[in-house]
């Protein structure tokens, strides 16, 4: 990239990062709950001393819509939720009736899943649960990401046609498999779909379509996951034994539960829906159960996230949470399906000793290895493909495509890429469609990110007549497209964002519970949090603003990527996390102000319990950032001309500008070559002595060092620039610029 200071200061071009920064939506924080309203303050009082919480605990419970004592009561206990009626899902005494035959027969029957981690649960469950019938043969497919790519395919229904498949029961999976569900009829395989996919108006032909989502569904609770509909089939099962064998059929619902509610709650968060209602309910039930788990698979690969140098070694233990299987157990199952063979997940959660269950967790988290590293050089590739070819002034979807990304990695890099950008994104693979040879005829297979405002679905459906096949969810989605079609699709899907992103939607809202005082921070606090979880969609985590905090120290941790504060109000230090953030991008500074975003935390180590934030985002406190507006609006004056006074101390000296240099010089040795004005003026003044540089005076001193080729200077954002220091530069004398000489023509006295 170019380097060179904007034109906003008076030189250069205007880059593409900037373009880009302009287009990113801004971050609006707000907050869910503002005292002052007399009827919402008492009812949180209330609630408050009648469960014996805090009122900032009691305020998080209000926020959820529980807004009496005996609400609140009952979502402490989870007695808000009930685990619905299976038999009210449409075509479940359909899915019953077939199945029963299968299992009394002995009939081959195949589960066809999908390859994430919902999918393998899925598999998992009904192939558990089909043997404990003492069922036929029982076979399980996947299908391959790279080979087959999503859904049911013709050559695969040929594969079970050759085992002598009777019946195929889909899980996550088969709901626009229209074609495909009667080409299975045509070979005298039926076919039970199980799905939670958004349904379109003609579904599959087969023997039983069982899905929350479908339009004539009169089912209370429409978010299940795929094993969540697996789960309410399985528990229909059971029932309708229970009535034969006059069982109350709560004893067969509580079974299931028991059995099979740590693989329901793994699928259900890894499948990020929402903790409410009856997924709440057996989230919670699923985590206790995962906490001391007998599956030796599962068990296996706890260990080796808690001990990740070797399963073999003595982990850790620590509490299962939601974040824990969403960021510790989740990745290395999806790793399986995403680079290599989803069955190995299988073969791990299906494991019946130790031995064989530590040799499938040790392969996850090896692949889950080559997956990152996988994903990172995609990432890499395509920010080099979106700074070329995207014009964020005129579209506001990011379409690219490759032909060599694996298929299965592009989903997570288009969410790296929407979380970067603030843009939907699709990303589009073209990996073993090429037979040597590009081609218009192609067959690309893509994976998209949206963005709150932007249903994905509905976006790809005003463009179905370019697709080969699409479907998923409103912010996550897939697709198949002709090599030739891309141009076209990408500019219809743009005009059709610009019509639903307006500018209004750009902006990100963080939203928080409530306002904290320093003195609300604490462990009893942090303990009484603990007792809303399993947190999730609909049940988030709960944020919390501090505003006003004094930064006391900043250090670097994780090798730069991440860093620590520490932090005072009111007489109380607290230790701030700040994951992916740094000094520089954050413009924070020591001995300086700052609001912070942020969790609460217990950190636990060598069995020393304290409290610590998790910070979401953080920015410098009002009375520092108006400060810094004056600043810029003072400099754009001046450098249109207006006078000023000698007392202003506008004019570098030498001195002045040799201080800044070593600064900069210092600070790019160390690899520091992207900091804030902010930065640099804090720096300057724990490091120098003698007067102040003040903002006014080192805008002119960049403007200065690029006019004389002394450094590369650009502005890639609000106030940060990247800096290119010219180590082997010639030597020369700020007298000789004429920005210089201009500004001493304007000081007046």
């Amino acid at each position: 990239m170019e380097f060179g200071i904007l034109q906003a200061d008076g030189v250069g071009c205007q880059g593409w990062e900037k373009k880009m920064h302009e287009i990113k939506r801004n971050k609006i924080w707000s907050l869910l709950y503002t005292p002052g309203d007399p009827g919402c303050d008492g009812a949180i009082r209330e609630i408050a001393e009648r469960t014996g919480l805090s009122e900032k605990c009691a305020c998080l419970i209000f926020n959820r819509g529980f807004r009496t004592v005996d609400d609140a009561e009952r979502f402490l206990r989870n007695e808000e939720a009930v685990l619905h009626d299976p038999r009210q899902l449409k075509d479940m005494d359909r899915a019953l009736e077939r199945i029963r035959v299968a299992v009394e027969k002995k009939e081959t029957i195949a589960i066809y899943g999908d390859y994430d981690v919902d999918g393998v649960t899925s598999v998992s469950m009904l192939y558990l649960y089909l043997k404990s019938l003492n069922a036929g043969s029982i076979e399980y497919y996947i299908p391959s990401r790279d080979g087959e790519g999503y859904g049911l395919s013709r050559a695969a229904i040929d594969k079970l046609k050759n085992k002598g498949v009777d019946l195929i029961i889909t899980v996550d999976t088969g709901i626009t498999a229209n074609e495909e569900a009667d080409y299975a009829s045509s070979l005298g395989i039926d076919m039970v779909v199980t799905d939670h996919h958004e349904c379109r108006p003609d579904l599959p032909d087969c023997c039983a379509v069982v899905n929350p989502h479908r339009e004539d569904s009169e089912y209370p609770f429409r978010e299940l996951a795929g094993v969540g509909v697996v789960f309410k089939l399985v528990c229909a099962y059971e029932m309708m034994l229970c009535r034969e064998k006059g069982e109350p059929e709560i004893e067969g619902v509580r079974r299931i539960c028991y059995e099979y509610g740590d693989l329901v709650s793994i699928g259900t968060i890894a499948d990020v829906m929402p903790i409410i209602d009856e997924n709440r309910l057996i989230v919670k039930l699923g985590l206790k159960m995962i906490e001391k788990t007998k599956r030796p698979g599962l068990s296996a690969l706890i260990d080796a996230v808690n001990s990740p140098s070797s399963v073999s070694s003595s982990p850790k233990k620590r509490k299962i949470t939601s974040s824990f299987i969403g960021y510790g157990i989740a990745p290395r199952i999806n790793a399986a399906g995403r680079i290599d063979s989803a069955t190995k997940a299988v073969r791990l959660l299906l494991a019946e000793d130790s031995e064989t269950a530590k040799k499938y967790a040790q392969e996850l988290c090896d692949i889950n290895r080559q997956r990152q590293a996988e994903e990172n050089r995609i990432a890499e590739q395509a920010m080099k493909k979106i700074e070329k070819s995207f014009d964020p002034e005129k579209d506001r979807v990011i379409v690219i495509e490759d032909d060599s990304w694996k298929q299965g990695i592009i989903g997570i890099v288009a969410s790296r890429i929407t979380e970067r950008y603030g843009l939907p994104s699709l990303l589009i693979s073209f990996d073993g469609a090429t037979r040597g040879y590009p081609s218009p005829d192609d067959i690309g297979k893509g994976s998209g990110r949206s963005v709150k405002g932007m249903n994905l679905v509905n976006a790809m459906n005003s463009c179905d007549d370019l697709l080969c096949k699409y479907g998923g969810h409103e912010l996550a989605a897939g697709l198949t497209i002709e090599r030739d079609k891309i141009p076209e699709f990408t500019e219809r899907i743009n005009e059709y964002a610009k019509n639903v992103l307006t500018e209004d939607k750009l902006n990100i809202c963080l939203e928080a519970d409530c306002e904290l005082d320093a003195r609300d921070i604490n462990i009893r606090f942090a303990q009484e949090i603990q007792a809303l979880e399993p947190f999730g969609v609909a049940n988030p985590v709960p944020q919390f603003v501090l505003r006003g905090a004094t930064v006391e120290r900043i250090i670097q941790i994780g090798g730069g990527k991440h860093m620590k504060l520490i932090i005072e109000k009111d007489g109380i230090q607290l230790t701030a996390i700040c994951f992916g953030m740094t000094e520089a991008k954050t413009d924070i500074n020591e001995g300086e102000q700052a609001d912070l975003l942020f969790s609460v935390d217990i950190n636990d180590f060598q069995n020393v319990r304290s409290v610590q934030l998790i910070v979401q985002d953080c920015k410098p406190s009002d009375s520092v950032a108006e400060a810094m507006r004056q600043g810029p609006e003072r400099f754009d004056a001046i450098r249109a001309g207006e006078c000023f006074r000698h007392a202003d101390d506008f004019v570098p000296d030498r001195s002045d500008c040799e201080k800044v240099y070593i600064l900069l010089r210092r600070e790019a040795r160390n690899g520091k070559t992207v900091m804030s004005l902010r930065r640099i003026l804090s720096l300057l003044e724990r490091n120098t002595h003698g007067r102040r540089i003040n903002y006014v005076k080192l805008r002119f001193i960049l403007l200065i060092f690029y006019e004389l080729k002394i450094c590369g200077v650009e502005q890639i954002g609000d106030g940060i620039y990247e800096f290119d220091m010219y180590f082997n530069g010639s030597k020369t004398s700020i007298d000789k610029s004429s920005i210089l000489r201009k500004l001493r023509s304007q000081c007046k006295g």
